[in-house]
């Protein structure tokens, strides 16, 4: 499914009252608002098409324990719902719950926009998968449940592949380089052994993560960059070594179109969200008219010789800290991402928000290799200034300057470590 994460952290002109809400959340906690007579609920567009029978189905499920509550539904673009979310935290008509990129939680955690929760009321929250735990956490307090998730995965060109004298998909890193060094020397160096956009940070850090390394560090509760250890060091330079041999397109590009250039047939390899391999395939995106039968999907190795972490994005569920109906939120919510709600959104092609569900995915040849990749996952570092780093595109620039050979290695880390330090602790 085509599934873009918007990492929308622009709230910082939200109303003070909004922030300040967040010093009386525990009074509305337990069973507060649980005799509340209407629900708000606030979900994405992909719920709507894809998936509309398990939002009735949660509907069900709580009206059938509260007879007579009423619950309303409103639906968004990804790119639409941060100005909307924003505008109506700052007044006292909110939604009672709300789907969250996991990317865009952080920001709303830090200025006390969402009310905590109990993980004990909620299926299977001992085996949340550790990126969307961690999304929902914050100080030592949880302001969201896990609802599904979208991991990375390599996806090649089985054609391109054999025609190089490929007939099998990489287990190791060693492996794949050497695939992709018959690839490149076979299509010549115009052509994308491995497509990989040097801005892309997902795939950057996942580099780095995988030598060790880290974005930034928490120490006696003060968070420091640690891009330029030898560690992170190690795999940027990595990063670099795949840029400089397959990547011969533009250098100073981002991953946002890589679906439809990869679709243009000029590239054998992508490593992606998983829903890109399959639009690209798309007959309006494949100009090739050849991917549809041709694409083939693998679980990324690491030069660490484990499988590549990746970022584990997804969606999470939250109650706006003003609503008035928390614990009855909870009670849908539970309804909605519960055992069954994940057993629906698995038939759907999702990724589940627990360990327990995802090991069933993997002996289904159909959802194996997603699955498997998903296992090892990284994510952001959780410090209240993280938003502004990202708003700032601190890494994509850091990633450019290294890709196009403007700044070393070390200069590069050495100055996205000074940015990220002036921010990373500011609320």
């Amino acid at each position: 499914m085509k599934r873009k994460l918007i990492a929308a952290m622009g709230i910082a002109g939200m109303m003070v009252s909004v922030a300040a809400c967040g010093g009386d959340s525990d009074d509305k906690s337990g069973n507060a608002g649980a005799d509340a007579k209407e629900l708000t609920v606030w979900l994405t567009v992909d719920a709507q098409n894809n998936w509309p029978e398990l939002v009735k189905a949660a509907d069900a499920a709580v009206t059938k324990k509260h007879p007579g509550v009423k619950i309303n539904h409103e639906y968004y673009g990804w790119p639409d719902k941060p100005a909307k979310l924003d505008a109506v935290l700052a007044t006292d008509k909110v939604p009672d719950v709300v789907e969250m990129g996991n990317s865009e939680m952080l920001s709303y955690m830090v200025k006390g926009a969402l009310a905590p929760v109990d993980p004990a009321k909620f299926d299977n929250s001992g085996q949340w998968l550790d990126g969307l735990k961690t999304s929902v956490t914050y100080d030592g307090k949880v302001y969201g449940v896990p609802y599904y998730a979208g991991g990375r995965i390599a996806t090649w060109r089985k054609d391109i592949a054999s025609a190089s004298g490929v007939k099998t998909t990489p287990k190791t890193y060693k492996e794949l380089t050497a695939d992709l060094d018959k690839v490149q020397k076979k299509q010549g160096d115009k052509f994308n052994a491995w497509f990989q956009p040097t801005r892309d940070w997902y795939a950057g850090m996942s580099f780095v993560y995988d030598a060790g390394g880290s974005i930034a560090k928490e120490e006696g509760g003060t968070w420091k960059a640690n891009l330029s250890s030898p560690e992170s060091q190690k795999g940027l330079t990595e990063f670099k070594n795949v840029i400089d041999k397959y990547m011969h397109g533009d250098k100073t590009k981002d991953e946002a179109d890589r679906y439809i250039v990869y679709g243009q047939g000029k590239s054998n390899m992508i490593f992606a969200a998983a829903w890109e391999g399959a639009t690209s395939a798309d007959p309006k995106n494949d100009k090739t008219g050849k991917l549809k039968d041709n694409l083939e999907n693998f679980v990324m190795p690491g030069p660490s010789g484990k499988a590549m972490p990746v970022f584990l994005g997804g969606s999470d569920l939250a109650i706006p800290v003003k609503s008035d109906a928390q614990a009855l939120s909870a009670e849908w919510i539970n309804a909605f991402t519960g055992a069954k709600g994940q057993k629906g959104l698995m038939a759907k092609g999702n990724l589940p928000n627990n360990k327990t569900d995802l090991a069933t995915m993997k002996s289904d040849p159909a959802t194996e290799v997603p699955a498997t990749a998903a296992e090892s996952n990284w994510f952001v570092p959780m410090a209240p200034g993280w938003g502004q780093v990202e708003k700032a595109q601190v890494l994509q620039t850091m990633l450019q300057a290294i890709g196009t050979g403007k700044k070393s290695v070390a200069d590069a880390a050495k100055e996205a470590d000074a940015k990220i330090d002036k921010v990373i602790n500011t609320k």
